[in-house]
């Protein structure tokens, strides 16, 4: 048994709190690397209860490359809004071959909930909150509801809301894991240049963050990664990471 394992706590009891199990998680996986927080992750809540949430966005392959390493059958969701570059589907087809990931699950909103909030698809532009929760959070909500536990790839250096998040955390009823808090952009193009991981399409044309078509533009030199997301209108999250899944 490693030396990290050994200071994991007690997997939880039905008796024991999220919040709880998550503050204890946290403090002996404060240090630990990406993989040893995905191993963690798989120990803690098992394959068949938790899921790797990933946009297969510019930076998606490190974190599915590193989930790939510990175990390719755990189950990716990918929510496809209606609204996303065809790049970016590609990319999702791309990354599932290269990385051999054998349980991909692509949600889509509702017809019933787009058919009565965005039947004209101008959603985007009159309430993009409202647009993010018929397509993002509410999706995201219904993939999650088998699972006790989600991966997914919130980085600090991503500033804003992200500045401070923890290696883990509680969401609701589940435990929600960061392998990459700590991680540095270095240490993302190192990933993706020892792996020789294939690029998004996009990001050789300058867009750093790649989101709904939409809401993405291209960032500008000296801009944050994310600067090109929802450009203009003071919205920097979708919901998926400040609304409660559970």
């Amino acid at each position: 048994m490693t030396e990290l394992a050994q200071s994991l706590p007690p997997s939880t009891s039905a008796s024991t709190g999220v919040e709880t199990r998550a503050q204890a998680l946290d403090a002996a996986l404060r240090t630990a690397s990406p993989a040893e927080v995905v191993a963690a992750a798989l120990r803690e809540v098992g394959r068949d209860q938790l899921a790797l949430v990933s946009s297969f966005g510019t930076e998606s392959a490190a974190l599915l490359k590193v989930m790939a390493d510990v175990d390719p059958a755990i189950p990716v969701v990918f929510l496809d809004t209606g609204w996303l570059f065809e790049e970016t589907l590609a990319y999702r087809d791309t990354l599932t071959n290269v990385l051999g990931l054998r349980d991909v699950r692509s949600i889509k909103p509702l017809d019933a909930d787009l058919d009565r909030d965005d039947a004209a698809r101008e959603l985007w532009f009159s309430d993009p909150d409202k647009c993010c929760l018929i397509r993002k959070v509410e999706p995201l909500k219904r993939a999650l509801a088998p699972f006790d536990g989600w991966i997914n790839g919130r980085k600090r250096f991503q500033g804003g809301a992200r500045a401070d998040i923890p290696v883990v955390e509680a969401d609701g009823k589940r435990l929600k894991f960061n392998p990459f808090a700590n991680i540095t952009p270095t240490d993302i193009a190192a990933i993706y240049a020892t792996a020789k991981l294939p690029q998004h399409p996009l990001l050789a044309s300058g867009f750093l963050s790649v989101g709904c078509m939409p809401c993405t533009s291209r960032a500008e030199t000296g801009e944050d990664a994310r600067a090109g997301r929802w450009r203009g209108r003071g919205k920097t999250e979708c919901g998926i990471h400040t609304i409660k899944t559970s």
